[in-house]
């Protein structure tokens, strides 16, 4: 019943036929293949290799990238899809599966040339895992006050740049082969120096430094990186040169819809556990399901959800039409984050104590909800993005 509480929620936004059997294949993957991963994942800090190789035979780490390099060729609004069920099960999953299409395939298809689409988008969409590196130690919601260099040099080895500094927060930093990096040519020029680069992992001079040891969403790694005059060749710039700010921007405000689609499924997974924990649960010889007041608060997360759930949605819909969506995207981010907190932090009260011990799976979701208000842009940075587009 749960299940069926949520699918209705779902089909107020009406999905066209291929986007129900998308959404259904990857909930049967996330139930089959996941679940009985969440806790070992979570403890060890660690998403599987082999759990990795199969998100990459169902087709979810290239959900956009064209069929003639190896992808599925299909829409963002299906990439936001997957992200929420993954994230139902566990958005440590989804926020990987997150980063590899909002994030990396999608800033090499609309600024790479044929040449970078040809040698990177063909690994993403066949077993090689990405990651998006713009946060530094003093350049987090501050997105452009980068200290990592980039220096132009032309020796024996020929054409590129030396890239020195170093990047936080990474996340899919254990896993990735290939690097978004954003680095500045010229200091002196603000956020007009800022270039992006694709470095390799196997690039001489750069390494993956300290994994960090998280809050929440524990499995998926988020790590330092440090480049050491890493030399990158002159064909690996992404774009044009000066112009990152401009690629990093953009990718950014597309991939805050698909954390807002990590954190709507989040809530939907919280939501499904306290359905059925309430069912089953007895105090005064009845189910605490059939006391009002838990009722209430059932429905007022099932209200708050699918607003959210609307909202994530409405910015998928209108990215995909072409159509301005920065505000939107913005609303969504905020909202499904404040949402998921709320209705995780109720499941683990209506748990009562079960929901404060790792025996039983909403204090997980507790933990992993408070990162949506900080990553890819604070609750701070998006109002004022809103308020900026209100009032000019």
């Amino acid at each position: 019943m749960a299940q069926e509480t949520m699918d209705r929620a779902s089909a107020l936004t009406v999905l066209a036929e291929d986007e129900v059997l998308f959404r259904d294949s990857v909930r049967e993957f996330a139930h089959a293949q996941i679940r009985p991963l969440v806790r070992e994942m979570d403890e060890n800090a660690k998403i599987p290799r082999s759990l990795v190789d199969k998100l990459f035979d169902l087709g979810v780490m290239a959900i956009e990238i064209p069929e003639t390099y190896g992808g599925a060729g299909a829409s963002f609004f299906h990439a936001v899809i997957a992200v929420e069920e993954l994230s139902r099960v566990d958005p440590s999953v989804g926020v990987l599966v997150d980063v590899q299409n909002t994030l990396v395939a999608n800033a090499l298809l609309r600024w790479g040339n044929d040449d970078i689409k040809r040698r990177y988008l063909t690994r993403l969409a066949a077993d090689t895992v990405g990651a998006y590196a713009l946060s530094e130690a003093g350049s987090g919601s501050d997105a452009f006050a980068l200290t990592t260099r980039a220096r132009e040099v032309t020796d024996g080895d020929g054409d590129g740049y030396l890239i020195t500094g170093r990047k936080l927060w990474i996340t899919n930093g254990n896993e990735a082969d290939i690097f978004l990096v954003f680095a500045t040519i010229n200091p002196e020029a603000g956020y007009r120096g800022i270039t992006a680069f694709v470095v390799e992992r196997a690039f001489p001079g750069f390494t993956v430094g300290k994994k960090e040891d998280k809050l929440g969403i524990r499995a998926s790694s988020t790590c330092e990186l440090i480049f050491e005059e890493c030399r990158v060749p002159k064909a690996n710039v992404l774009g044009e040169v000066g112009k990152g700010y401009k690629s990093a921007i953009e990718t950014l405000n597309e991939g805050r819809i698909g954390i807002g689609a990590q954190m709507i499924g989040l809530a939907a997974g919280a939501l499904d556990h306290t359905i059925k924990y309430t069912k089953e649960r007895k105090q005064f010889g009845k189910p605490i399901a059939e006391f009002q007041a838990v009722q209430h608060q059932i429905a007022r997360a099932a209200v708050d959800l699918e607003a959210a759930r609307l909202t994530v949605y409405n910015a998928a819909r209108l990215r995909d039409a072409g159509r301005p969506f920065l505000t939107e995207a913005a609303i969504c981010k905020i909202f499904s984050s404040e949402v998921a907190e709320r209705v995780s932090s109720l499941a683990v009260n209506l748990f009562g104590g079960n929901g404060f011990v790792k025996d039983y799976p909403v204090e997980k979701l507790f933990r992993d909800a408070k990162i949506g208000q900080i990553y890819e842009g604070t609750s701070n940075l998006q109002l004022q993005t809103i308020a900026k587009q209100l009032l000019g």
